[in-house]
């Protein structure tokens, strides 16, 4: 009975290594296709690829955060709405970001009206937005940014 006992706790313990392989997280796919969605042509509907972005939430912001680097001026802007969809405080730095050095002038207004939406909020995400738009014109007194 010992040795069964032992045979099936050793099985257990294997399972339970074995097992998170099995799960994989497969949002991260998923996120991946929504953000190509914005920024690629001929991808599924805007609305709908914010509204899954919007849904999987805080887990979104490192891969869109890498997309905001490399995508035309109007996938940034799809992006940017992604961001106001998810409204998590946590993107305020990285909307101040763009806000300050994105070389198209329509993504650093769009990034900009998103952190002054945020700051006239009344919940979570007006603190660091009002942070954000702080330092936004801090940057740009010192001359940073295009122009």
């Amino acid at each position: 009975m010992r040795k069964l006992i032992t045979s099936a706790g050793t099985w257990l313990v294997c399972l339970l290594l074995v097992s998170p392989v099995a799960c994989e997280d497969r949002s991260y796919r998923e996120i991946g296709a929504n953000i190509s969605a914005l920024t690629k042509p001929g991808g599924s509907p805007v609305p709908d690829a914010i509204a899954q972005l919007a849904r999987i939430g805080h887990r979104t912001l490192p891969q869109i955060e890498t997309a905001l680097h490399t995508a035309s001026p109007h996938g940034k802007s799809n992006l940017i709405m992604a961001l106001d969809a998810i409204g998590d405080p946590e993107a305020a730095p990285i909307v101040q970001h763009f806000a300050v050095y994105d070389a198209s002038a329509e993504v650093r207004a769009a990034c900009e009206d998103l952190l002054q939406r945020w700051a006239a909020a009344t919940d979570r995400r007006a603190g660091p937005a009002r942070q954000a738009l702080a330092r936004v014109a801090e940057k740009r007194a010192k001359g940073e940014g295009p122009e």
